[in-house]
């Protein structure tokens, strides 16, 4: 009974106010390109310096709370991802933009992500100590095969052609090599500028890639960016509710796979939302429906990482491991205010984590309403601006959003020039979406695979290392099932008779 009343002291009138600030200062961030969930959470650490550690984590967990919802209103309705974990977001937000739903697809992110939060503030409560030490027991090895499972998405990533698909991974791969060595130092294709020794910045990459091509065709063709929606057709309530019911073992499932993922230190929403996207077709029964505007595309991508919030609070608060970079932000504050994470958050200093895990609970359910009425007047407001205001006002923000990520201006440049090449890319059928996982997943796989053959050769176990542990067979095996079944799959349809037989 202690515990609830611990939850309660977050419903009083202070805290409420600070979970309503947050989440809606998060959600408006988070939609710009360029200022990610950290950027929100970073800025505004001094200000809690002089609250009290009930009231600092509440204000600081309802920003990340609002900012990774709000990186589905730019992933919707200009096909830009306004945070990482909104990237898969765009690969039906977007098209269901295009044909006059983006109201719809706005309210089924809004409900999906406060499912999805719902989901892993729960798990926090509950399951917290033990996932904490399920993710201890990962290791470079097991980083990564999980990488490696992440560019099996790319399969469901495919518009078309799997082969340009897995040519997008390599270009993004590539890109990951920039720079410094993560294992090793050394320097790699700099070509002796100082400013390429840092690698290619991951944000600054996503926003070209995903907004210069969108701004070169906005001027390019003639027609409205988005179709308007009719007149007097509102939020769509219901008909976001039913499509959330039809969909709720798909947001259930991609909630799972987002607490989990979360809970493993680097791997972050993106992760979590790509993978959960690639479930969610795979299940499908009508998986070419996704990428053209399905409804389930969105709910998963936004219960997964929404669901991430509370699931990297776990080896945060447990263990004193950031399970996201956000997370590593809200622990320094945890520090400066003179606490240790560990045990004791959930012994000696029980009552400040119920607290703060009671005022992130009702940030996610405020999020339902305050989404709703943001989206509501975002999507009209989109449609009705002139192009000759639009694009200006975008690329404004995207080079705003870039700089403002290391104060460096060669960021802009790299943005304008993988922009470029994006969109002459695009008109080859090579979508952005492979490029980015690639870029992503370089640095986890490329780390995890050196450690791991160090370890071998170490140890002169090499095969053992990389296949003797139950956690990389069991994630082996979810690569060859991801791998195989799209196959068996695109097979079974192109030989109906001989599957039947």
């Amino acid at each position: 009974m202690e515990i609830f009343s611990y939850l309660l002291a977050a419903l009083t009138p202070v805290n409420l106010m600070l979970a309503v600030l947050g989440v809606s200062a998060g959600i408006v961030i988070g939609a710009l390109p360029g200022l990610s969930a950290t950027m929100a959470v970073a800025v505004l650490v001094p200000i809690t310096f002089g609250m009290s550690p009930e009231a600092a984590l509440i204000l600081l967990g309802a920003i990340y709370t609002g900012a990774i919802y709000g990186g589905s209103y730019s992933a919707i309705l200009i096909n830009t991802p306004g945070t990482p974990s909104a990237i898969a977001t765009t690969f039906d937000g977007y098209p269901m933009a295009r044909k006059g739903d983006g109201d719809l697809a706005v309210t089924l992110s809004t409900m999906s992500s406060t499912a999805g939060g719902l989901f892993g503030v729960l798990a926090l409560v509950t399951l917290g100590p033990l996932l904490a030490t399920i993710a201890l027991k990962f290791g470079p090895v097991e980083y990564f095969w999980l990488a490696i499972f992440g560019l099996t998405v790319i399969s469901a990533l495919s518009e078309g052609s799997t082969l340009k698909a897995f040519i997008g991974a390599a270009i993004g791969l590539l890109l990951s090599t920039v720079g410094l060595a993560v294992v090793g130092g050394d320097v790699r294709y700099a070509f002796g500028s100082q400013f390429l020794l840092g690698g290619v910045e991951q944000i600054s990459a996503l926003i070209g890639l995903y907004c210069i091509p969108v701004l070169i065709d906005l001027v390019a063709k003639p027609d409205a960016h988005l179709q308007a929606p009719e007149k007097g057709r509102g939020l769509r309530i219901a008909e976001g509710f039913g499509l959330m019911w039809r969909g709720k073992f798909n947001a259930l499932r991609s909630s799972i796979i987002g607490t989990i993922v979360a809970i493993l230190p680097g791997a972050g929403g993106s992760i979590a939302s790509l993978v959960s996207y690639s479930e969610a077709r795979r299940a499908s029964k009508n998986p070419e429906a996704f990428g053209k505007g399905e409804p389930n595309g969105v709910i998963a991508t936004e219960s997964s990482n929404n669901a991430t919030v509370g699931g990297g609070f776990i080896p945060t608060l447990v263990l004193g491991i950031p399970g996201t970079p956000p997370d590593a932000v809200i622990l320094g504050a945890l520090l400066v205010q003179g606490f240790r994470t560990g045990p004791e958050m959930f012994g000696a200093n029980s009552a400040v984590t119920y607290t703060f895990v009671g005022g992130l609970l009702v940030a996610t359910l405020v999020m339902l309403p305050i989404g709703l009425l943001i989206g509501r007047y975002a999507f009209k407001s989109i449609v009705s601006i002139p192009k000759a205001l639009l694009v200006p006002a975008i690329a404004f923000m995207t080079i705003i959003g870039t700089y403002a990520i290391r104060n460096n201006p060669f960021d802009v440049v790299v943005m304008v020039v993988l922009g470029a090449l994006g969109w002459v890319l695009c008109r080859y059928g090579i979508k952005p979406s492979p490029i980015v996982l690639g870029l992503i997943l370089g640095p986890i796989a490329e780390q995890g695979f050196v450690q791991g053959y160090l370890m071998g050769n170490a140890t002169g176990s090499l095969g053992a290392v990389f296949f003797g542990r139950p956690l990389s067979m069991g994630i082996i095996a979810l690569i060859l099932l991801s791998t195989l079944i799209p196959l068996w799959n695109s097979w079974r349809r192109q030989h109906p008779k001989e599957a039947l037989s």
